[in-house]
């Protein structure tokens, strides 16, 4: 028997930005019951040990941190350490290379001249980073307030030359005034197409979105290795809700909304409905429209599509590259580049919109093993072996529609030769084999994602993403979380400002919900609780708006 069968608040979806919302809203004094369809929760930010026999412990999906606000980790008391990436990135070119080493300006310098052959797009980088970590600075803090007005976040923004550059004029126009150099220019717009199909020159906009979110990260842009793997930010997030009085149930699938407060579900034991005060939906808009009956919203004109690959290796050592100048251990311990340069990510792009895997795929590689060794087993970690994640850009969902197995092994084969042409050797000859003698590659394409963990379009956004602030003239919401029933709440990647292992979504569905109620001045079921973090700014947040 399952009781209570009505709650306060049910969380369709047991992802990291349920499992936040459901934390402080139970902190607050709510019921709170959380559904999962699969049998553990996290979505996409999990950690598995994917390889029979191997003990390393993979960031199977999503892998990097950078939008999870520290407030959120220290509200909730999560034991969370997200450690930084000295090395920021490393791009091979021909027998030498592109390093990118925070910790060493002066060799960072050095390895801008001895590529490009003078020091223009060395100053050309301190200068560009240097103002998106000023805007980062001033703006990060908003996205756990409510929604500005595009006025007013431009205001305060306080940089109209950056913000010429970055919301209003395609990205391809600064950085092609900015930088001189192929490889230079490829490393700035690669953080403009990580899940984003796009040109830099595209009037949509959506690559400068999608790179505005990836340098405004905690006031740094910083990415960062979650310590334990993903997987552990999603158990400290379930342990801070159970700890809080929520209810957690997996294997538990949402059937059905109804607006109004009722809940569809399908588990092992049948069939059953939940009452609810509140709805919130840890869902893809498109599926939360599917289980409304409202019909699916396009985003921004078109059905979500996702436009990446993921491979998880697992290696019994670091391949050797072409420049004698770096060492594999520098060199994979931030970001790998590969044919990512300005023209080839070009190229790749016409390819794919032509209905072609590229031939010379590029993608990004990360050996998240390097800067935490605690996700590989002792003897593994003793042996030499490292993981490898391999993220390829412009494989939008398109191209695996009609053969989905065939177009894998296909954009496998790229990706993985890619590899090749900037190695001193074949990855294949360092790949470690499992149990059954087979080598350690798991790939996952938008149809994978779609189908395992029900990404419309295996879009990891979960559509195209939005500004984080109120568009002129649109209905976006106090805090870009509402929909058009007032008792269903979207709390996923899918919310405005909601993307990436963030919690963004989940915190300010809660604090949607708590500043409804306070509004209502309509009591909790349960006893009355501050919501910590979120009450100290309540009365200047009604002065401002």
């Amino acid at each position: 028997m399952r009781t209570p069968s009505r709650f306060d608040v049910v969380i369709a979806g047991g992802g990291h930005n349920g499992l936040t919302a459901a934390a402080y809203l139970a902190q607050a004094g709510r019921s709170v019951l959380v559904l999962e369809r699969q049998r553990h929760v996290g979505g996409a930010a999990v950690s598995a040990r994917v390889f029979d026999g191997v003990d390393a412990r993979l960031s199977r999906f999503s892998y990097l941190v950078s939008l999870l606000p520290a407030s959120i980790i220290a509200d909730l008391g999560l034991r969370v350490t997200l450690r930084r990436r000295r090395i920021a990135s490393y791009t091979p070119s021909g027998d030498r290379g592109l390093l990118v080493d925070n910790g060493d300006q002066d060799a960072t310098a050095a390895s801008f001249a001895a590529l490009t052959g003078s020091d223009a797009d060395w100053k050309a980088w301190q200068k560009f980073y240097a103002r998106t970590a000023a805007l980062a600075r001033r703006v990060f803090p908003t996205l756990t307030e409510p929604l500005r007005t595009r006025a007013e976040f431009r205001a305060l923004a306080g940089d109209d030359e950056a913000w010429d550059a970055l919301i209003e004029q395609p990205l391809a126009a600064v950085i092609e005034r900015e930088f001189g150099h192929d490889t230079v220019r490829g490393v700035v717009l690669s953080d403009a197409l990580i899940g984003t199909f796009a040109r830099a020159g595209e009037d949509s906009l959506r690559q400068n979105r999608c790179f505005l979110y990836h340098v405004i990260g905690n006031g740094t842009g910083d990415w960062d290795v979650p310590v334990g793997g993903m997987g552990h930010v999603t158990e400290e997030l379930a342990r801070a809700a159970r700890e809080a009085g929520a209810e957690i149930r997996t294997g538990a699938e949402v059937t059905g909304i109804d607006p109004d407060g009722e809940v569809s579900v399908r588990d092992a034991d049948g069939e059953y409905t939940v009452g609810a005060g509140h709805i919130l939906a840890n869902l893809a808009p498109a599926e939360l429209a599917r289980l409304t009956g409202d019909g699916v919203p396009a985003a921004n004109g078109s059905a979500p599509e996702g436009a990446q690959l993921k491979v998880n290796l697992v290696l019994r050592r670091l391949p050797r590259l072409r420049d004698s100048a770096v060492t594999p251990q520098a060199a994979f311990a931030g970001t790998f580049h590969v044919h990512e340069g300005y023209a080839a990510l070009e190229e790749a792009y016409q390819q794919a919109a032509a209905g072609q895997i590229p031939a010379s795929a590029p993608c990004e590689a990360y050996c998240h093993s390097l800067t935490d060794p605690s996700i590989l087993g002792p003897e593994l970690a003793a042996s030499g072996a490292h993981t490898l994640t391999v993220f390829g850009l412009h494989m939008p969902a398109r191209l695996f529609r009609a053969d989905p197995d065939g177009a894998r092994e296909t954009a496998l084969a790229a990706t993985l030769a890619a590899l090749d042409d900037v190695l001193a050797e074949p990855i294949a000859d360092c790949l470690l084999t499992d149990a059954a003698g087979q080598p350690c590659v798991e790939v996952k394409s938008p149809a994978d994602l779609e189908r395992e963990i029900y990404l419309p379009g295996g879009h990891i956004w979960h559509q195209d993403l939005e500004w984080p602030f109120a568009e002129d003239g649109a209905d976006a919401g106090r805090w870009g979380v509402e929909t058009e029933h007032p008792r269903l709440l979207l709390c996923g990647a899918g919310a405005r400002r909601g993307g990436g292992v963030s919690g963004l979504g989940g915190h300010n569905a809660a604090k949607a919900l708590l500043d409804g109620s306070r509004r209502r001045s309509r009591p909790s079921s349960r006893r009355a609780a501050a919501l910590p973090g979120l009450t100290s700014d309540a009365g200047a947040t009604k002065e401002r708006r």
